[in-house]
This record gives C-alpha cells, structure tokens and sequence, in this order.
C-alpha cells in the first residue's frame, strides 16, 4: 500500500485505503496473488477460540468443583476425538468443537487438586504474555528480528543472576527443557578440563569421569550417554535418608576415580530433588570441587525458586560458587511451559554452545508464594495404609500389601476424575504417594480433601 506526492517530495507512506494488487492467477492448479486470509473471519474465529479458553481452560479448569480430568482409555478418546487427518479442512463450528474436546478431556494441571507433577497452577500474567508471545511468533536470534525479547529476556537472567548471587555477572540462555540446560553443563565443564576435544572429538580427551547423588535426575546419564562420556563414568554417590549427597562418600569416590587412573571433572549437586524434595548441601560439595579442580553445577530445575524467598533461601547456601545453574521458572514460579534457563558464571566459557532462546517471560514476585511451603520444599511423600493392613506388622508382607495399594487408588483417582497424585517406590521402599503442592489455589479444604478421597477411594483394599 503506498501513496506517494512528489510535487511535495515526500517519501511514500503507507495508505491502507489505497491498495495495489495483481489480479490472482492460477498455476499449476494453485492461485496465486490471491487472497489468502479472510481478515475479519480469522478475528471472529479468534474471539470464539478465546471465548473457549477463558470458559474452558481457564474458569472451569480452575474450578474445584470441576473434575481435574474426565478420563478415558485410549481407544474411547480416539474415537471421541476423531484424530484421522483427511485432505480436506472442516468448518470453524468443527474446528471450536475440537477444541472443547480437546480441552474437556486433558488433564487440568492449573485444577487446585492437581498434584501430580513438578509444575501447577495457573499464573494469569504468565498466561497473557504466552499469549502474545504466539501471536507476535518473536525468534531471539537478533535484536533485528525480536527488540523487545530479547531485552526481555536479557534483563529476567540478569536478575536470576544476582539471585544466585554472581555479582559480577555471567551469561544464560532459556532452553527447551531442563535435561538440555543439565547437558548443556556438562558440555561445557568438558570443555573446560578438555578444550580441544572441541575441534578434535573424543580422542582428545582422556577418561573424564563426574560425580552426582543417587537422587539426581535421570538427564544426568542421559547427557553422558548423548555427549559420549558413558553412563559407567557417571559415579553416583550414595545419599542420606533425606535424600542429600553424603560428602564423605564423593571424597571417597574422587578419589577412588583417581586411582583408577580416572579424571574427574565435574560435580552435580541437585537443589530440590524429584521425589524426596531434598537439597544436596551446596557450600561443602563447592568446598571439595575447589579442593578438586572440578566444576560443580547445580541442578536448580526444581529448587531455584528458593532463592526468591529470604526464609528459604538457606537450602541453596553456596550456590553462588557454582560454576553453573540450571534453573526452571516454568516450575515453581509458574512461568508457561517450557521455560527454562541455563546460567554460568564464566562469561568466556560459554562460547563452546551456539544456542538461541525461546522463552521470555518471567514473573518474580513469588516470595510470599513460596513460604507457604515446608523447610525441605513442596514434595510430600507418605503412604495410606488401609484399614485391612493396620494390624500388620511392620515387615515384608506389609510392605509387599503396601505396595498395591497405591497403584489402585491411582487408578481409581484418575477414572473419578476427582484429582491427580502421583507415586512411586524409591530404593527398597514400596509405592507412595509423592503430592507436589504448588498451586498457590490450594486451600486447607483442598487438602482436607486429598487424605479424605485417598480414603474413600482405597478404603475397602
């Protein structure tokens, strides 16, 4: 669109009442030049989507009363969803109906009564910015291309950050996922013991070997299989029953690794482990790391969120002497999926990763949020003994029952629909039920009602 006055010398302007189109031809059976978008049924469509949403997925899903899911097999939900992709398109009438379905029969992770993973509730300002994030389809890699994110997202890490307390700074990124940020350290603290495997591969470094508790996540391994350090150079050091890194023991296994003939080269300290909720204890393990020479990372993924509050912030004690953090917003301040950040303090390092960000909204006022929660954090690992085992005594055939238990009422949960708890074993534990409170809907009531359904649901096992 263009209207020009050269009598005036003025540059042209645009003038969205005066357009310039070439007339649509047709090639190869497709139209070309023609119009391709019905402006004002695309906006009707939208106001009818967003209608949806906010009845859907937002007042129902949040609604107690509501269900946190209406399950169903997979079978029943193939059918109910009609999943067949033809070649023809549908009505918009079709298309809203889809999504009703879609939202009517998934599992309503901002539900008050939805405990089940390491992320809940729904965050309204996080929400919106999602909104607009998709709408405005910004790719950080150059301010040219995204001004306003990426100085969005350069002034959210700056301030994660001095949260960590790095006062002269550092660098980060967002990624897609936590295990890549846990991968994206280990790359990096190879790098530094081994800077020519870089540009020479594995053959240029020696048997490089890392330590890490029993109770870190699973991405550990994963990226040493990818990276090709081997899950059998992945010493795992044993930890406490609250679920910490014993100290003496990843001395010994240093050691032990350098007897071998073995070269260490990096820590993984975990803060907020994903069953137990435990804090590995960081300003020791940094101690030994420095003793070492070995770069120690922190996986913060669940626990960062702990640096926000001034009464919990203890957990995380020297996580400032880390080489790297792992951090993810998405979980216990609620920021939209995925959002997670991956910050090191050596700004020079960094250059060995080539990488581009995607998420870039944050919000940081969760402190009060966040005290509500218990000193170890928001995991709350227990099991329901039902009536029938209660005059058991404690020993393998109560912890054999025991182990049923929660599996049936698992079941039973999610075909009521009347909320979401996960389980698990963990070491020579039976199953139990792992509850993750983060919600900040979660009321006295709502918790009142898990142990009462627990009850009605497994009452009769």
């Amino acid at each position: 669109y263009l209207h020009s006055n050269p009598s005036e010398g003025q540059s042209p302007v645009t003038d969205p009442g005066h357009s310039v189109k070439c007339s649509p031809v047709v090639i190869d059976d497709v139209l070309l030049n023609g119009t391709t978008l019905d402006i004002p049924a695309a906006e009707e469509f939208i106001h009818q989507s967003m209608a949806i949403i906010i009845e859907d997925a937002v007042k129902k899903a949040t609604d107690v009363r509501e269900k946190v899911c209406e399950w169903r097999s997979p079978d029943q939900l193939k059918e109910l969803l009609d999943l067949e992709l033809r070649d023809g398109g549908e009505s918009d009438s079709k298309i809203l109906q889809r999504c009703r379905d879609a939202i009517r029969y998934s599992v309503k992770t901002t539900h008050p009564r939805f405990f089940n993973q390491l992320y809940a509730g729904m965050e309204p300002y996080s929400m919106v910015a999602s909104f607009i994030a998709e709408a405005l389809k910004p790719s950080l890699y150059t301010y040219e291309i995204a001004p306003v994110f990426t100085l969005i997202e350069d002034a959210v890490l700056r301030k994660m950050m001095e949260l960590i307390g790095w006062e002269e700074g550092g660098d980060g990124i967002f990624n897609a996922g936590g295990s890549m940020s846990n991968m994206y350290a280990m790359n990096l603290a190879r790098y530094n013991h081994s800077p020519d495997i870089k540009e020479f591969g594995l053959s240029a470094a020696p048997r490089l070997v890392m330590f890490t508790s029993q109770e870190c996540h699973y991405s550990v391994s994963k990226a040493a299989a990818l990276l090709g350090i081997g899950t059998k150079n992945v010493y795992v050091v044993p930890s406490d029953k609250r679920g910490k890194m014993i100290l003496s023991a990843l001395e010994n296994k240093i050691k032990a690794a350098k007897s071998e003939g073995a070269f260490p080269f990096m820590v993984n300290a975990t803060a907020g482990t994903t069953v137990l909720g435990a804090f590995d204890p960081i300003e020791e393990i940094a101690d030994i790391c420095e003793k070492h020479n070995l770069w120690l990372h922190v996986d913060a993924c669940w626990g960062g969120a702990a640096l926000m509050s001034k009464k919990h912030k203890h957990l995380l004690k020297g996580i400032h002497r880390a080489n790297s953090v792992a951090w993810n917003p998405h979980k216990m301040l609620m920021a939209c999926l995925q959002c997670c950040a991956f910050l090191v303090r050596d700004k020079t390092v960094r250059q060995v990763v080539s990488l581009f960000s995607k998420c870039t909204f944050l919000q940081v006022s969760f402190a009060r949020h966040y005290a509500y929660f218990m000193p170890e954090f928001s995991n709350v690992c227990f099991w329901y003994i039902p009536p029938s085992l209660k005059n058991l005594p404690d020993g393998p055939e109560l912890y054999e029952k025991l182990h049923t238990v929660a599996p049936v009422i698992k079941e039973r949960m999610m075909k009521t629909g009347s909320m979401m708890v996960g389980y698990q074993p963990h070491g020579d534990k039976p199953n139990f039920f792992r509850m993750i409170v983060i919600s900040p809907q979660v009321s006295k009531q709502d918790m009142d009602f898990v142990l009462d359904e627990i009850h009605r649901l497994g009452k009769d096992l």
